[in-house]
């Protein structure tokens, strides 16, 4: 990243005004001989700062909250989202706040449509739920492509707004592009409002890919057509299990076996297709990234394809990005489906922290070669390359 800006000023009565607000916190980065100031995050810090301080000035911490309208941030990918997030979240420590994913966050809804089957109005008891839990919701990687979140997003929306509740969310894409192409889309629309109507939308836009900033990597990504990474690989695990003998054994994740090569009380070794190449849901890469620190993933093919056209009978969806036509046909890749949970994986081990080794068929810019997925799959790259940085972990 660079800037030809100078630094963002804080008089030192505002320092001790705002100490704990986002720009504070982003002055105090600013010294530190790794960052990199940058002048197209200035307009969202103020902004993500007079959100702070109207949510602390409140003292309301029970719903029904004062409604506040939130934040939409978004921007190419390695723009600094969630980053800029973050320092908002950590700043409204008072209040009763929670920061999800996106896809944890959908996970978590459809568990609780099944804890209050019978009940009337699921989703207002939902929201009722949520408010009881935070003020703040925060949602990074605002992302819909599934036409089951998609419906259910409109109801919920609204019974989190009419709880008060201040939305914060990151997205690669604005509002009105939400969920483009998408089947029955038209019934998406009212979210869109809603979205529109409760949060001021930003645009990052920044050149530069933060991501890419970190020089200093220490490779964690091996292609398996050269022989030494092929032995570098294993080597890795072996080193790094020691302290724990590995089991090869398979391992239970929701009640359903996933087979692994390897794995102790810190550190997992899947192939690629164990993982992505089966009925695996978000709930069950929640759980890996929560059990281990580290997570191998071997043979992993070359992802995506050709784009075509499928029929879909009626009734039975694939969460694909889709064409919205009469006769519901589908356009993606045959290695679509597996790509899609490879992204889900990538996203959920990232959001955690966990420390991933892969290896790979092909170069990583070269794994996703074409497909519905092409979009989601440059947020995929990016946090691939970031997660081999030493920055992103000390193992």
């Amino acid at each position: 990243m660079t800037s030809s800006s100078a630094p963002l000023q804080l008089s030192t009565a505002d320092i001790t005004q705002q100490k704990s607000g986002p720009l504070a916190r982003y002055q105090q980065h600013l010294s530190q001989p790794d960052f990199v100031d940058d002048k197209s995050q200035y307009q969202t810090l103020e902004a993500l700062d007079s959100l702070q301080q109207a949510l602390t000035s409140t003292h309301a911490n029970k719903p029904p909250y004062k409604a506040i309208n939130g934040l939409y941030l978004w921007g190419d990918v390695g723009r600094g989202k969630t980053f800029l997030m973050d320092l908002f979240y950590d700043s409204v420590e008072g209040i009763p706040r929670l920061r999800l994913h996106f896809h944890r966050f959908m996970a978590r809804i459809h568990q609780a449509l099944i804890a209050e089957s019978g009940h009337r109005d699921p989703l207002q008891r939902i929201a009722k739920n949520i408010a009881a839990e935070c003020r703040v919701l925060c949602f990074d990687e605002f992302f819909v492509s599934d036409i089951g979140d998609a419906m259910l997003l409109g109801k919920l929306f609204e019974a989190l707004f009419s709880e008060g509740i201040t939305l914060v969310a990151t997205s690669n894409i604005p509002i009105d592009e939400l969920y483009k192409n998408g089947l029955q889309r038209q019934r998406f629309l009212a979210t869109i409002a809603l979205l529109n109507q409760h949060t001021q939308q930003l645009h990052l836009s920044g050149e530069v890919d933060h991501r890419l900033h970190d020089t200093a990597y220490k490779q964690r990504y091996f292609v398996n057509d050269i022989e030494q990474q092929q032995e570098d690989f294993a080597e890795c695990f072996d080193s790094m299990s020691n302290s724990s003998a590995p089991i090869s054994t398979a391992l239970i994740v929701h009640g359903r076996v996933i087979e692994t090569v390897k794995y102790n009380e810190q550190i997992a070794w899947f192939n690629f297709d164990a993982l992505c190449d089966g009925p695996r849901s978000q709930l069950d890469y929640i759980d890996i990234a929560s059990r281990f620190k580290v997570v191998f993933l071997s043979a992993v093919p070359v992802l995506g394809g050709e784009p075509r056209s499928w029929i879909r009978a009626r009734g039975t969806e694939d969460g694909a990005v889709a064409i919205e036509t009469s006769d519901r046909q589908l356009s993606y890749a045959v290695n679509d489906d597996p790509a899609r949970r490879f992204i889900s994986l990538v996203d959920e081990l990232y959001d955690q922290g966990v420390t991933l080794y892969i290896q790979a068929d092909v170069p990583m810019a070269a794994l996703y070669t074409g497909g519905a997925l092409s979009f989601e799959f440059r947020r995929t790259l990016s946090r691939l390359t970031q997660m081999q940085s030493k920055a992103y972990s000390s193992d």
